[in-house]
């Protein structure tokens, strides 16, 4: 009894050690893994799911995260082209891009890999499941890229 007790917090340390040295999630996102700007991550100060966002970003996408609270978000979403239509709750700029609402890491890390000439990209809505969402996911997440004339179109579906 004794044996396996040893066994076991053998083994959680080992878990714990590799948790602390080795980055969950971003191997594969090689763009993600070079980037060395900081995210200004701009939301409102009620916003809870907004909190679950960055914390994503950072933790899993090992991003350098500048967590921005305001009383209106929307100044910044004017600021850099959000269309209406595709507005949430939060809005990152990353290296010039908006990303708008719980857009997962894949997304992030084509943006930065392809560098489009676009001025950002958004899943409207707050799907479940998605980065800071509660729940499962029960459908396909379609991302848009939006060109800087505020039009968009389908650009990436996870």
């Amino acid at each position: 009894m004794v044996k396996i007790r040893y066994i076991t917090v053998g083994v959680l340390l080992v878990a714990i050690v590799l948790l602390l040295v080795i980055r969950p999630g971003v191997s594969g996102y090689t763009a993600l893994e070079n980037f060395e700007g900081t995210v200004e991550f701009h939301k409102d100060m009620s916003c809870g799911c907004c909190g679950v966002h960055s914390e994503y970003l950072s933790g899993r996408g090992g991003l350098d995260v500048d967590v921005i609270v305001m009383d209106d978000v929307e100044p910044t979403k004017d600021e850099y082209g959000v269309p209406n239509q595709l507005r949430t709750c939060h809005t990152a700029i990353i290296d010039g891009y908006f990303v708008e609402g719980h857009v997962p890491l894949e997304a992030i890390n084509k943006l930065l890999e392809e560098r489009p000439d676009i001025a950002g990209i958004a899943l409207p809505g707050m799907p479940a499941g998605s980065p800071g969402m509660p729940g499962v996911k029960n459908m396909d997440w379609v991302i848009y890229s939006v060109n800087h004339d505020g039009t968009y179109q389908e650009w990436m579906v996870i």
